[in-house]
């Protein structure tokens, strides 16, 4: 079967980890949907080294279907990584990623094509009614997105999902490592992007085991604190340290100036009547100059890191002129506001 195009215009990226109940399946229902839309397509399987069968019922379809393509992990590096090698090996203008264990349901996926064909940057699904346990997963969950809007200033529902479409352009803005495919919207909200959001069905799991659980959610609020530094203070570390570096220098050199002059009016004996409290002001001004050094050393390393690798700070929507008509670089441009697709 040869593909329409050499370049599609879709990529699916689904990652599997242990999931051979539901390769065929799952591929069934894509090429159904997808050749319904109309338009060229790939679908891109990640085995994020599985230990079953996954592997080779991919490798079968791969064998017989040219429109799949098939990544293998040499080992199982998790979900994040894994995404991002589908992200690396697929060919389509619009990716579309989801999760390779039947909860999502292919048949939505041309309402995350109808959104991004609205101008979109990235479409994220929003799962409004949980089917899994409550207190394992629903409720850490709901903290957790609840933080991450809150922190990214990114008003979304659902962070968690793996269903979501993207433009190419935005995914080559941002580097994937850690547990960070899950914090994609607020990375990509920091390049610019338009985000909308949709609500999609959370199907309950019929076969395998979850590879998740509430240690993960540790892990997540970890992550989110990299993320909330990357996203404010990656290029500006000295405003992090450093306001907390002046507000102890100034507590702590005004009771060590306060101790002094004591000292020189009264002759007092300060180590006898405010040791503890000449301590403090040493440590303090000490701790003052440590944050200050620590933000310093900060902005040397992100000037070393974006110089070095001739990383930008600032994206480019589109660029008119040198013989560039603006009808060539037009797109339609959506209200610049998450979830404005529910």
């Amino acid at each position: 079967m040869k593909p329409e195009e050499n370049t599609p215009s879709y990529s699916i990226v689904v990652p599997f980890y242990n999931e051979q109940e539901s390769v065929a399946q799952l591929y069934v229902k894509i090429i159904e949907v997808m050749d319904a839309v109309g338009d060229p397509y790939e679908i891109v399987f990640v085995d994020d080294g599985s230990k079953d069968n996954t592997f080779r019922l991919m490798w079968e379809i791969a064998r017989d279907d040219d429109r799949v393509a098939v990544v293998q992990l040499r080992r199982n590096f998790g979900q994040t990584a894994a995404l991002k090698a589908g992200f690396d090996h697929s060919k389509g203008e619009i990716i579309i990623s989801m999760d390779g264990d039947l909860q999502h349901d292919p048949a939505e996926i041309p309402r995350f094509i109808e959104k991004i064909q609205e101008g979109y940057d990235l479409v994220s699904g929003w799962r409004v009614e949980r089917t899994d346990h409550w207190l394992t997963r629903q409720i850490p969950s709901r903290v957790a997105n609840r933080i991450m809007a809150k922190l990214s200033r990114v008003d979304l529902h659902d962070f968690g999902t793996t269903f979501k479409a993207y433009r190419r352009e935005i995914l080559s803005e941002i580097n994937l490592y850690g547990e960070l495919h899950r914090f994609i919207p607020a990375l990509a909200s920091w390049a610019g992007a338009s985000i909308a959001e949709v609500p999609i069905t959370n199907i309950p799991r019929k076969s395998g085991k979850s590879n998740y659980g509430i240690s993960r959610t540790i892990r997540v609020l970890l992550d989110l604190i990299s993320v909330k530094f990357l996203l404010d203070y990656s290029t500006r570390p000295l405003q992090l340290f450093g306001l907390p570096g002046l507000g102890c220098l100034l507590i702590g050199g005004s009771i060590g100036l306060w101790l002094a002059i004591a000292k020189l009016a009264t002759n007092m004996d300060v180590i006898a009547r405010h040791g503890p409290l000449l301590l403090m002001s040493a440590v303090m001004v000490l701790g003052g100059i440590g944050f200050i050094a620590m933000g310093l050393i900060g902005e040397l390393l992100a000037r070393t890191y974006y110089e070095s690798q001739n990383k930008s700070v600032y994206t480019v929507r589109r660029f008119l002129g040198r013989g560039q008509t603006e009808e060539q670089s037009r797109r339609r441009e959506p209200p610049r506001t998450a979830g404005a697709g529910r």
